[in-house]
């Protein structure tokens, strides 16, 4: 099994397991991602997880007492951490952090986009196209906003695979074609 099918096996039992518990999936997500900025602020830490030459029960004290420290966290979330450890898999964290906070967001029925436009996006112009997405989706959409000079002007939205371009680069090349199509 690959790392990210692995990962996703992992998200997909904390996020059942919190949602039957009556647990906050929010707030298991804040506390996974606790873990993973510890990590990711410690390569010490990071790469003792990773060492394959470290024992298991060291790694599991290890992870025992960030647990221990962390204070009230999820039970789901402290049993996943542990259970990590005891398997030498707590390298999968970043992963099953990222793809528990998709299965969140899906749950939420939110869906994230990108929007690219030749110049900074005002921030009431986001808004707006947010909610013109939104209401063409039926979800709530967050978009993260780019810049890139290279598509002249207009927008070009992307939602998981959808793309929606409107920029003046893409219209110029359809011109071309018809152009070069007329002219045979």
């Amino acid at each position: 099994m690959t790392s990210g099918a692995a990962a996703g096996r992992y998200s997909r039992a904390l996020f059942d397991v919190v949602l039957k518990d009556g647990g906050d999936v929010e707030k298991a997500q804040g506390e996974l991602q606790q873990f993973v900025d510890l990590f990711g602020a410690h390569p010490i830490l990071a790469s003792t997880f990773a060492n394959p030459a470290i024992p298991v029960q060291k790694k599991r004290a290890v992870a025992q007492a960030l647990v221990d420290r962390a204070g009230a966290i999820a039970p789901a979330v402290s049993r996943l951490m542990l259970l990590l450890a005891d398997r030498d898999r707590l390298v999968l964290l970043p992963d099953i952090a990222r793809t528990y906070r998709e299965r969140v967001m899906d749950h939420q029925k939110i869906v994230r986009g990108d929007v690219t436009t030749a110049v900074p996006l005002a921030p009431e112009k986001l808004r707006a196209l947010e909610q013109g997405l939104q209401q063409a989706t039926g979800r709530k959409v967050v978009l993260e906003s780019r810049v890139d000079a290279s598509i002249i002007g207009g927008v070009v939205t992307r939602i998981g695979s959808t793309v929606y371009d409107g920029s003046v680069t893409t219209q110029l090349q359809k011109m071309k074609q018809a152009l070069i199509e007329a002219g045979q």
